[in-house]
């Protein structure tokens, strides 16, 4: 089975095809030869996936699952949020946002926090969601140099390091995106 996952971040398709059994085929918006952005209006994780899924479904006649993650931290009321990938404006990227972040942790003793990932799949006309949550805190300072996003500063409960400390197979194994794709892939195994 081939399945189109709307996006360009390659780091998130590599995480992914390590995940699925070798009967599904994970293939990007760059492998389709699909080079234009979907614009992100939406104000919610699931709002988010199911508009660049839905998109992608109908444009290009394909099934497609595209997915929305953001890091809810409580101490903040759950920011960034929807806003994750931009949560220091632009030039958006994951140093400025962890650098802001911090910055507005700082002296704070919680730092209780959750990673979220939405996966939405439009398959044959009709739409599937499926979520993955992880619990952890913030650290004070970075730690680890694998992974993206806010790996470095996202240590999940009962672990001793950071996302960024693990293998990709450790983070796979327990991650908010890891969670929700083994839903997906049960889902579709099951089809």
């Amino acid at each position: 089975m081939q399945i189109c996952f709307a996006t360009h971040n390659r780091n998130k398709v590599e995480e992914l095809r390590k995940l699925v059994p070798d009967s599904i085929e994970i293939l990007s918006l760059d492998d389709l030869g699909i080079s234009e952005e979907i614009e992100e209006t939406g104000t919610t994780l699931i709002e988010n996936a199911v508009l660049k899924a839905q998109y992608i479904a109908n444009t290009y006649a394909t099934a497609c699952f595209a997915d929305d993650t953001g890091l809810e931290v409580e101490a903040i009321n759950g920011a960034p949020g929807v806003y994750s990938a931009r949560f220091a404006g632009e030039p958006a990227n994951n140093e400025n946002n962890i650098d802001k972040l911090l910055e507005l942790l700082s002296g704070t003793v919680n730092r209780r926090a959750r990673f979220r990932t939405v996966i939405a799949l439009i398959k044959e006309g009709k739409q599937h969601i499926f979520e993955g949550i992880v619990n952890g805190e913030i650290t004070r300072e970075r730690k680890g140099s694998k992974g993206f996003g806010y790996d470095a500063v996202f240590l999940p409960n009962s672990f001793a390091c950071t996302f960024a400390e693990m293998n990709m197979e450790e983070k796979n194994l327990i991650s908010h995106r890891g969670i929700a794709v083994k839903k997906l892939i049960d889902f579709l195994t099951q089809m």
